[in-house]
């Protein structure tokens, strides 16, 4: 495999500004094959324009983007290789739901019409009504199976369970799984960070059209503070002094709280000098971590 097949997307210095707006600044960043990449901001961060972008819908103003080894640009050539998913579905609105999966079927990657008609089960997708009668869950039940059915290298998926009920959302969840098994690529815009959360293998958070953090979640986890609590006997661990440990609380008599950053080696040191009764380490959600980027604003 060349080095350009084995990585589905990337973004090269890419730039887009709207007069004097920058909606898009300096991104750079690669989705290697086989991975599904979780792309996490606010509604704003620029999330849809890089998305616009990465499609061949609008020029950017600086840097590229492609799919594959595929210029962007080359619009014919790239989006035969992906399926795409937006935030809000249109459809026509006098075709039938299978009338309109056929003609996805026809103009976009080859379909697997067995795993299409599971999808519809799957979706509890009624595909005799026109689509004019259709709800914003339902037009969205409709791209999903589309893009999931496809048999396309790379799904771009632009906050896709927007509408869908807890229930569907466990469904989408599970078809992201699936097609990582069978080794295509996803391409997730979320702000539902329980979602990201739960099918990513990285994540990407974009703060105002900049990259402001890439790593994996357990990875991203280990830059982030900790709490930590401790019971004991007899005397109280000494934690004042401890690399790492911040906002040593009290709870009761022979418990502590802290907060813990960076490795945790000297702080359980110093805990392993007293007589622990019981440990507790709770690791912060992607969602506190977001928020440290951004703030209480960013809910």
């Amino acid at each position: 495999m060349s080095s350009s097949a084995s990585v589905a997307v990337r973004l090269d210095g890419l730039t887009k500004r709207f007069g004097r707006t920058l909606a898009v600044d300096d991104l750079s960043l690669s989705v290697p094959s086989g991975e599904v990449f979780g792309f996490l901001g606010p509604n704003g961060a620029g999330k849809s324009t890089t998305i616009r972008l990465l499609l061949g819908l609008i020029r950017p103003s600086a840097g590229t983007a492609g799919v594959f080894g595929v210029p962007a640009s080359d619009v014919r050539r790239a989006h035969g290789l992906l399926s795409y998913v937006p935030g809000e579905v249109a459809l026509w609105p006098d075709l039938t739901g299978a009338e309109i999966l056929e003609l996805l079927a026809c103009v976009g990657p080859k379909a697997d019409l067995s795993y299409r008609a599971e999808l519809v089960e799957r979706f509890a997708l009624d595909l005799d009504r026109r689509a004019k009668t259709y709800s914003t869950g339902n037009r969205q039940k409709v791209a999903l199976i589309a893009a999931f059915a496809s048999r396309a290298e790379l799904l771009v998926l632009d906050e896709p369970t927007s509408g869908l009920d807890p229930l569907m959302e466990q469904v989408f969840r599970s078809c992201v799984a699936e097609a990582r098994q069978r080794g295509q690529t996803v391409f997730l815009s979320s702000h539902q960070l329980a979602e990201v959360e739960a099918v990513c293998d990285r994540v990407g958070i974009l703060r105002a059209g900049r990259l402001v953090e890439i790593a994996g979640i357990a990875a991203l986890r280990l830059l982030h503070r900790s709490t930590v609590e401790v019971g004991y006997d007899g005397t109280e661990p000494v934690l004042g002094d401890i690399p790492g440990v911040v906002d040593v609380e009290r709870l009761e008599a022979n418990r502590l709280r802290f907060t813990l950053s960076g490795p945790p080696g000297p702080a359980l040191r110093a805990i392993a000098s007293a007589d622990v009764t019981s440990i507790a380490l709770r690791e912060p959600t992607l969602e506190e971590i977001f928020l440290d980027y951004y703030g209480e604003n960013a809910r």
